[in-house]
């Protein structure tokens, strides 16, 4: 049962070290002499002109928020698309896959023409 897992463990390990990889590099390879105006809180050397913790408008949270949800939901989607082939293919299961798919879909574009009317995707 466990080398079933394999490859997954194999996809993990080797995502990972694409990912560590270039900072072991750039660490490795690259120059370290750091030095005052490198220093600063930008790398341009300017001092900041505001603070660092200023307000953002709640518009940008709520955009953020909403691209999230709408972004998952449509995650949901490839599971059921990579079992297509299996849905279509067994008759008592075609219907009830069809509907469940519709309902899921319906309840995404309810949600989204709900947000739109609200005014949540507008920016000013």
């Amino acid at each position: 049962m466990l080398e079933n897992y394999f490859p997954v463990l194999v996809f993990v390990v080797v995502g990972i070290a694409f990912g560590f990889m270039p900072m072991l590099l750039g660490r490795l390879v690259s120059p370290h002499r750091p030095d005052s105006e490198k220093l600063s809180p930008f790398e341009c050397g300017f001092e900041p002109f505001e603070d660092a913790r200023m307000k953002f408008d709640v518009r940008y949270y709520l955009i953020a928020i909403l691209f999230i949800l709408f972004d998952l939901e449509i995650a949901f989607l490839f599971p059921w698309a990579t079992i297509f082939k299996e849905i279509v293919a067994t008759p008592e299961v075609k219907l009830f896959g069809f509907v469940e798919m519709l309902i899921f879909i319906s309840v995404l574009v309810i949600g989204y023409i709900y947000a739109w009317v609200k005014g949540a995707l507008d920016w000013e």
